[in-house]
C-alpha cells in the first residue's frame, strides 16, 4: 500500500540536559518519511518549506525514494522553526521560540502520483488543514490516521470534532486523551473517543509504552528500556511512521496487524531518542530494525504455569 504523509518539514533547535543543537532538520513528516523508507514502503510527503530549506535535505528524501512532489517551496518565505528546552526528566519541555512562517498559510497540494494512496497519515496540523486534505483526494483512503494535540482542543474544538469524526485511527498521548474525553481512566477515555468516530484509538504513554483500543479489546506494549536517551523530539512522529508504514507494508488493516504495527512503531521510536533530531534514525537500516524488534520480543514474551 502507498502511504501519504501530510505534515511539517521544519527546522528545530533543541536543548536537553545532555547538550544542545543549532538549527537542525525536524518536522513530523520528516521523521515519518525517514521511518517509512527504512521499512521499504512507498511514501509521499505533502508539506511546505521556505527558500532557506537546503537542497541536501530534499535530496535525502529522494535518495530514500520518498516522493517529494507534494513539498511546496516558497522561495521568498522561511521554513517553520521551533526551539525548545527539555527538563531533566525529558518528559517536560519549555518552548523557547515558534516561528510558523510558511506553514501559517499552508494549503496542501496532493500530487497526482499520490492520489491513490491507501493510507493517509495526517500529522499534527490545524484540523481545518487536515480536513482540506480529505476533500482534495479523489477517493477516500482505506485508512485515515490522525495525530492531534491539546492546542487544537483548546483553540479549534468544533472543527477538530469534524476531523475526528472522519478518522479511522487517532493517536494521542494520555494527557490529550483525558482532555479530549473528559475521563481520567484511559479505558473510559478510549471508549468515549470511539463514539466520536475513530474505530481504533492509540494512547501514547511516553517512556511507559502505548495502548491500542478497538471495540472492547485492549493491547498494551512497554517502551524499550534504553541506556542512553538524549532527545525525545520526534519520537511520537517516528512511532506513528513505523505504525503506518508497517500496515502499508503488510497490506492488512485489522486489530492483530495493528498490534504488530504498534510494536514496530515503538521500536523505531526507540532509535530516535538516542541522538539529537533525525541523526540516529537516519543511520538505522533494516538489520538494525530487526535486531531491535528481537529485543522487544524478548522483553514481552513469557510463559506462566498455573498450578
Amino acid at each position: 500500500m502507498k502511504l501519504l504523509v501530510v505534515g511539517s518539514v521544519a527546522f528545530d533547535a533543541i536543548e536537553t540536559p545532555f547538550g544542545k543543537t543549532d538549527k537542525i532538520l525536524g518536522g513530523a513528516a520528516t521523521y515519518i518519511g525517514i521511518t517509512s523508507s527504512i521499512l521499504g514502503v512507498k511514501s509521499g510527503i505533502v508539506s511546505v518549506v521556505g527558500g532557506d530549506f537546503p537542497q541536501e535535505h530534499l535530496d535525502m528524501f529522494t535518495d530514500r525514494e520518498v516522493n517529494i512532489e507534494g513539498i511546496e517551496i516558497i522561495k521568498e518565505g522561511k521554513t517553520f522553526f521551533w526551539s525548545g528546552k527539555y527538563h531533566n526528566d525529558l518528559n517536560t519541555r519549555d518552548t523557547l521560540a515558534t516561528e510558523v512562517n510558511v506553514l501559517e498559510n499552508f494549503d496542501p497540494k496532493i500530487p497526482d502520483s499520490m492520489q491513490d494512496a491507501e493510507i493517509l497519515l495526517l500529522g499534527n496540523l490545524h484540523p481545518g488543514v487536515q480536513l482540506s486534505v480529505l476533500e482534495k483526494m479523489n477517493n477516500r483512503p482505506k485508512l485515515v490516521i490522525l495525530d492531534t494535540m491539546n492546542f487544537w482542543m483548546d483553540s479549534a474544538w468544533d472543527i477538530l470534532m469534524d476531523m475526528i469524526a472522519k478518522t479511522d485511527v487517532i493517536t494521542i498521548n494520555d494527557e490529550e486523551a483525558r482532555q479530549l474525553s473528559g475521563e481520567y481512566s484511559l479505558v473510559k477515555a478510549a471508549k468515549k473517543i470511539h463514539t466520536m468516530g475513530p474505530e481504533y484509538v492509540i494512547i501514547k504513554k511516553g517512556e511507559h509504552g502505548a495502548l491500542l483500543f478497538h471495540d472492547n479489546k485492549v493491547f498494551a506494549i512497554p517502551a524499550l528500556p534504553l541506556e542512553d536517551v538524549f532527545d525525545p523530539t520526534g519520537a511520537g512522529d517516528t512511532f506513528a511512521g513505523g505504525f503506518a508504514a508497517y500496515l502499508a507494508k503488510k497490506g492488512k488493516i485489522d486489530f492483530d496487524t495493528m498490534k504488530s504495527a504498534l510494536i514496530v512503531g515503538s521500536a523505531m521510536a526507540s532509535f530516535t531518542v538516542e541522538k539529537f533530531g533525525t541523526e540516529r534514525i537516519q543511520e538505522v537500516n533494516e538489520s538494525d530494525m530487526f535486531s531491535r524488534l528481537r529485543q522487544f520480543k524478548e522483553l514481552t514474551t513469557f510463559d506462566v504455569e498455573l498450578q
